[in-house]
């Protein structure tokens, strides 16, 4: 086998065929450039597998016969390709016993050619991938062996689309190619002729903007051309290359003039950036602006650029510098001595040259937080140290919060919601560049494409919520400070409780109305319950045993434990972190939380409004993405020391064994199948109302909703009745619509599972008294169901819906004892209820209930005071009250002796 290629690609996928066990008998690529070798060459070099390194394989049009002698020597019976940018002779491609297989990273037969990425996104494409085909003498033309596909991003650029999917996946499938082929599995499918595209080589002479374009046009060439070749246009008669674009749909912000040539509308320097429009009158935001000198600025500096004087550096920074120029100097080792001039780009350095310059900094100077963008900011190596010493010195933690947003307008209001990772102070796209798409429940449409964290998004969170426990002004402020800035957080969400809410509904499906009350307005009133607490947690002193004639002081301190990792569930996205959140941060400790990812958009409106309040940066962590990624990398991370955790058993179970590995502290909000008792001495109009609150309220979508409604046989039938005549008057439909009661479930995967449960009900021989259909309408909206005739074996007995679904079940009049044995007869134990005019029987049966709370002649009244949580496989730890600052406290004893 033979391998072609070039750069790390070539290396990943010779070093992973290498592992699966295939032998590699040659490497042929491209010569030393800049005297550094090409990372495939060294990675085989190091093994002891020949090299050679052709400039061509022709000239003039015919095969060089050394070239092609050195090549038939390994005898190779398959030729691999990675990324293949020479032109092979046919008699090579055709040699091995096996042929020649290639990558290309688009969907053959589109976008043929060597710019592929780049005309995908320059077209616009909904869609990326790539292919591996078999060569043959056109241009990628060869039949097909296998091709992947994934979706494009409305702001991904090329480096994104290679970062994310590209490259990784690409590596992977080439291994499996090859595997096809070893097992005589390999197919090869005829290339379509329909949709066939081939687009020409893009470089930096064509790659300049033509300004007469819709904002949507503009934005795909800028980012078709993000970082390589970079599109261009002139400014003040010079070249200026933009990266980093993306769609603003706002009104049109405030900024200074800036006249481009060809553009029939000056750009606007702002705040965030360079907003350009388009021929429609739509604006693109530009982030970067490179100059012909290669100096790149943010592009809101354009006016302010070179307003910056150097430096006077002390004897500690020169050190650092020395240290930085010596690093450089490893990584450029063809250049014989690093000057204040040399540009890192233009020795030969790449992007993982930067990657690998970084973290050499970080090894010798930890204090020093360097990011890709800042060695593209400043290539020469005095503006490097320049930068590196400003932010050594912290002079850039006041710039001002940039935040990108979604802006629709609903609701009568403007809408803005960040949709990027919020780490340290900063929203930033994930590092690997992957986003997912969050759903309105309510019409199944696209709010918002949002930044998916990665393992490395963790790692940052984690070391920046360390950073700013031990060493930042959060870790040093005192008590009441720290109150007062969750006052004045309090006060932001209240000042934004309707915009709130919009979020709140739009993603999570909640009742506008419920939304404003209880999601967004508990909220606000858990901030502020815990900032009255910040300067109200105490220690004890404690009489010990005097060791005469010395005398001893013992006393206790409450101290916060560090970085709290907090993970919370769909159903009450805003709610659910601010009863965690609240306690932890009133308690000292920093935090990374993870929303549900299907409703993470409160939860980054949040860090908004934290920055705004003037939350320390590091303090709030928000990281959106996958549960099984991001909440079991927080689980077992050796700087967390607390796991909050609100949801399903099943992953509560995981969280503990994860925690376990480095014996953190955990506290688990689980799931419930809470027992309502009715008994026929109650008040049953009022009972009705309640009862159906307990299990309707927010869709059903409740962790204390009622599971299971056991109702005295003298009062059943009419219950049911009552119940469904309530139902019919119910008003399903738009959660922004203030008349609406009941919303969409929260997402469709949900939708499709209560619809399962329902099955499964009436297959079991519950009786189905009404619902148990989805609304036909757009959005994932269900019917509020009834089952009455349900057995205590029955599956909707003992598992929790967590939907619109009331599970009645008779019980024999006067049977106290038997109700309460069937109530506890169940793993969970989070919460419970009792109508009864009887308080004696009341308060009997809450202290036989094996409950976390138990309501009695109510339901679902809690209050930001009152402890909450459950037993059994409910969890254990509490929610509200004095009780959850325990949570994120730890006790220490101190003895003096006098």
């Amino acid at each position: 086998m033979l391998t072609k290629g070039q750069n790390i690609f070539g290396q990943e996928v010779y070093n992973k065929l290498r592992k699966e066990g295939h032998k590699v008998v040659g490497v042929f690529t491209v010569p030393d450039k800049n005297g550094q070798a090409d990372p495939l060459a060294l990675a085989a070099e190091k093994d002891g597998t020949p090299v050679f390194k052709f400039p061509k394989w022709r000239a003039k049009g015919k095969p060089i016969q050394e070239v092609v002698a050195a090549y038939k020597s390994v005898g190779a019976e398959l030729n691999v390709l990675p990324f293949c940018t020479q032109f092979i002779p046919m008699d090579v491609i055709d040699c091995p016993k096996h042929g020649s297989i290639i990558y290309h990273p688009s969907i053959l037969p589109r976008h043929r050619g060597a710019s592929a990425i780049n005309w995908t996104l320059i077209q616009g494409d909904k869609k990326a991938g790539f292919t591996i085909f078999w060569a043959d003498d056109g241009l990628d033309t060869g039949p097909i062996l296998l091709q992947r596909e994934c979706d494009v991003g409305q702001n991904d650029t090329v480096d994104d689309l290679y970062n994310r999917f590209l490259f990784p996946e690409g590596i992977k499938a080439m291994v499996e190619a090859v595997h096809l082929i070893a097992d005589g599995k390999a197919p090869r499918i005829p290339q379509p002729k329909e949709g066939a595209t081939y687009e020409g080589i893009q470089k930096k002479e064509n790659a300049e903007i033509s300004w007469d374009q819709p904002a949507a046009a503009l934005h795909n060439w800028i980012r078709g051309h993000d970082k390589v070749p970079g599109a261009w246009t002139t400014i003040n008669g010079q070249v200026v290359t933009f990266y980093g674009s993306s769609l603003l749909d706002a009104s049109v912000p405030a900024g200074q003039e800036l006249t481009i040539k060809g553009a029939s509308r000056p750009g606007l320097v702002t705040k965030n950036g360079l907003v350009v429009f388009g021929n429609d009158g739509k604006m693109v935001l530009v982030r970067n602006l490179q100059f012909e000198d290669g100096k790149m600025i943010p592009a809101s500096k354009y006016f302010s650029a070179d307003e910056t004087t150097a430096l006077e550096l002390t004897e500690e920074e020169k050190k650092i510098a020395e240290d930085i120029r010596a690093i450089w100097k490893g990584i450029l080792s063809n250049v014989a001595v690093i000057e204040d001039s040399t540009d890192f780009f233009k020795s030969g350095a790449s992007s993982m040259h930067v990657v690998r310059m970084l973290e050499e900094i970080k090894q010798k100077h930890s204090g020093l937080q360097l990011q890709n963008e800042d060695v593209y900011m400043a290539t020469k190596f005095a503006d490097f140290i320049q930068m590196a010493v400003r932010k050594l010195r912290g002079e850039d933690k006041e710039e001002e919060l940039v935040i990108d947003y979604v802006s629709k307008n609903m609701n009568n209001m403007t809408v803005n919601m960040p949709y990027q990772c919020f780490i340290n102070g900063k929203f930033i796209n994930s590092d690997d560049g992957k986003t997912y798409d969050t759903i309105n429940p309510a019409d199944g449409s696209v709010i918002a494409s949002v930044s998916s964290a990665s393992l490395a998004d963790v790692d940052k969170a984690v070391a920046a919520a360390k950073e700013a426990f031990e060493d930042g002004e959060w870790g040093r402020m005192n008590a009441r400070e720290r109150g007062r800035l969750m006052y004045r957080l309090a006060d932001l969400m209240e000042e934004h409780q309707e915009e709130l809410a919009t979020i709140e509904s739009i993603d999570s499906g909640a009742v506008y109305t419920l939304a404003l009350k209880t999601h967004i307005g508990m909220s606000v009133q858990t901030f502020r319950y815990f900032a009255g607490w910040c300067d109200k947690i105490q220690g004890a002193t404690i009489p010990i045993n005097q060791a005469r004639p010395n005398h001893n002081l013992t006393f206790t301190k409450k101290e916060p434990i560090g970085v709290c990792a907090i993970i919370i569930p769909w159903n009450y996205p805003l709610m659910m972190l601010a009863w965690k959140s609240a306690a932890c941060l009133a308690a000292g400790n920093t935090l990374v939380l993870k929303p549900a990812q299907v409703t993470p958009l409160t939860s980054l409106k949040f860090a908004e409004l934290s920055a705004k309040a003037g939350f320390p940066k590091g303090v709030i962590n928000i990281l959106p993405g996958s549960g099984g990624l991001v909440g079991q990398h927080l689980s077992e991370h050796p700087d967390v020391r607390k796991v909050g955790f609100t949801g399903s058993t099943p992953t509560g179970k995981q969280i503990m064994k994860s925690a376990a590995a480095n014996l953190k502290k955990v506290s688990l909000e689980l799931g419930g199948k809470s027992p309502l008792i009715i008994f026929s001495d109650c008040e049953l109009d009022r009972a009705v109302k309640m009862g159906m609150g307990a299990v309707y309220f927010n869709k059903g979508e409740n962790c204390i909703a009622a599971g299971r409604l056991f109702v005295e046989e003298s009062i059943h039938d009419e219950f049911v009745r009552k119940v469904v005549e309530e139902i019919k008057k119910m008003k399903i439909g738009d959660p922004l619509d203030r008349s609406t009661d009941h919303g969409p479930q929260n997402h469709k995967a949900h939708l499709e599972k209560l619809l399962q449960y329902c099955e499964t009900g009436v297959k079991e021989g519950a009786t189905l008294v009404y619902g148990g259909r989805q609304v036909h309408r757009p959005g994932f909206f269900m019917e509020p169901t009834v089952f009455t005739d349900v057995e205590d074996h029955m599956y909707i007995a003992q598992e929790e819906s967590f939907g619109p679904v009331m599970v009645i079940s008779k019980f024999k009049n006067g049977d106290i004892d038997g109700v309460l044995r069937r109530a506890n007869a169940t793993e969970y134990g989070l919460a419970s209820g009792v109508f009864t005019k009887d308080i004696n029987k009341a308060l009997y049966i809450s202290e036989k209930l094996e409950a976390g709370t138990v309501f009695i002649n109510t339901y679902n009244k809690t209050d930001v005071a009152a402890p909450f949580g459950g037993f059994k496989l409910s969890g254990f730890g509490k929610d509200l009250g004095e009780e959850a600052l325990h949570e994120y406290l730890r006790t220490k004893a101190i003895t003096v002796e006098y």
